[in-house]
């Protein structure tokens, strides 16, 4: 059987990004609504997330959780993707997309080589989102039009 002479590209690369620690970055053009990756990692419930996570990121907004629905919250702390690195922007490039309790990550526009992958956390909590919770939340996306945090709008 003959090997294929073909190499297989990588579409992007996990370093060192100027929005928050790591971020994912284009290393060739991605079309716009491509299927970029799976964000991937332990299932659990809420619950379960909550007793794992309440206490030790009490003060912390760094967690690597994507609520995928209601009943399932995917930890991608350990054995997740590289979706776990993706920075949020207040002007992102990509969305998250659930199907069938899966969260995707699409692009929303063109994207070019080196330009870091983000989309909007839309982050809404159970308390009421106050100057301080917002400031513990806060964004570092550089957008022109940055709402200066992760938390989005609880309506």
């Amino acid at each position: 059987m003959a090997r294929s002479s073909r190499k297989i590209q990588r579409r992007f690369a996990v370093r060192t990004s100027s929005i928050h620690g790591r971020g994912v970055f284009a290393l060739q053009p991605i079309a716009r609504g491509e299927r970029l990756i799976e964000y991937t990692g332990e299932r659990m419930s809420h619950d379960e997330a909550d007793e794992r996570y309440g206490e030790e990121h009490e003060d912390s907004p760094h967690t690597m959780l994507f609520a995928a629905n209601d009943e399932v919250v995917i930890d991608a702390t350990n054995r997740g993707s590289s979706a776990r690195w993706i920075n949020h922007s207040c002007a992102p490039n990509c969305e998250a997309v659930e199907e069938g309790g899966r969260v995707f990550i699409d692009a929303q526009r063109a994207i070019q080589p080196g330009e870091e992958l983000t989309y909007d956390y839309q982050l809404v909590l159970d308390e009421r989102h106050t100057p301080a919770l917002k400031r513990a939340h806060a964004c570092h996306c550089g957008a022109r039009r940055c709402r200066g945090t992760l938390l989005g709008s609880k309506r």
